[in-house]
């Protein structure tokens, strides 16, 4: 459903994809999304959606956030927003989507125009007799 891009640091260019929420996100194993750096605590935030369908993040207590270079305790989070915890920045981005093939149906109108084709062919000709 949405995916963190980290931008720095060791995990750099590495994305984390959610599906399910709340999810916490931190140092700990134990975390949905588990992101290594200096100044971060082991649950750091944690990314909900809200019943209006908006997705919020918020800090645990105690912890030290900024999105798009503003400090915040809770937040929406939209498409595109930066987030920095300690000295790791990533980028929040909405999961890209996968568009089913249209193959078949492309090739059953192909069929179904030959089939038509060949019909008005067939009936030219046996009305031409």
């Amino acid at each position: 459903m949405v995916q963190f891009q980290i931008l720095n640091g060791r995990q750099s260019g590495l994305n984390h994809f959610v599906n399910q929420f709340p999810a916490t996100l931190g140092r700990s194993h134990s975390a949905d999304i588990c992101v290594e750096g200096d100044g971060i605590w082991d649950q750091h935030l944690e990314i909900s959606l809200d019943p209006s369908h908006c997705f919020t993040v918020k800090t645990f207590p105690n912890c030290l956030a900024s999105l798009n270079g503003q400090r915040f305790d809770q937040s929406p989070l939209r498409s595109g927003d930066t987030i920095e915890i300690g000295s790791v920045r990533m980028r929040f981005w909405l999961k890209q989507t996968r568009q089913p093939s249209l193959r078949p149906r492309e090739i059953a109108t192909w069929i179904g125009l030959g089939v038509l084709s060949l019909g008005q062919v067939a009936l030219i000709y046996w009305l031409s007799r």
